[in-house]
């Protein structure tokens, strides 16, 4: 599966230990952020610093190994879908319409985020918070996840 994933995510994963975290460093799933993601962790990095009572070192480590398993999109993918989310979700929450325009541009199976009231104002993309994707059915994770290291090894090819 392949879900854009929002910053709330990554920083929930780096404030506290658990299954976000386990599912973003050991991700069964291909994800895809904007660009603009960083921006918004490091802005927030000294909150997450005093949350998670890491220091900047292990911060540093666990932020790469987190966003290890995520393709950082730059604005040129989904510039031309910026003024439709915009339309959409930007009277609710501006911060949002860059991964909703992502979410419009590339093929995905939705935005995973806890901010599920901010993309109310659509119905083009699906959204998904934690649980329920951690809801998803495991046994079709478990075969994706399979397939993904078979293609990694070489073992199978994309068709």
């Amino acid at each position: 599966m392949i879900f854009i994933i929002d910053s709330n995510i990554i920083i929930a994963a780096l404030i506290k230990k658990g299954k976000t975290r386990e599912l973003l460093i050991d991700s069964p799933f291909i994800l895809y952020s904007p660009e603009i993601m960083i921006k918004e962790i490091r802005k927030h990095e000294n909150l997450i610093l005093k949350k998670s009572g890491l220091n900047k070192d292990e911060f540093e480590i666990l932020f790469g190994l987190i966003t290890e398993n995520i393709t950082i999109v730059e604005k040129n993918i989904y510039y031309a879908k910026i003024e439709e989310a915009n339309k959409l979700i930007g009277n609710v929450d501006e911060g949002d319409v860059p991964f909703l325009a992502l979410a419009l541009s590339i093929k995905n199976n939705g935005i995973w985020t806890e901010n599920v009231k901010h993309f109310e104002g659509q119905n083009n993309v699906r959204i998904l918070n934690t649980k329920q994707v951690l809801n998803l059915d495991l046994d079709f994770i478990n075969r994706f996840k399979r397939s993904l290291e078979d293609l990694k090894s070489g073992r199978i090819s994309k068709f």
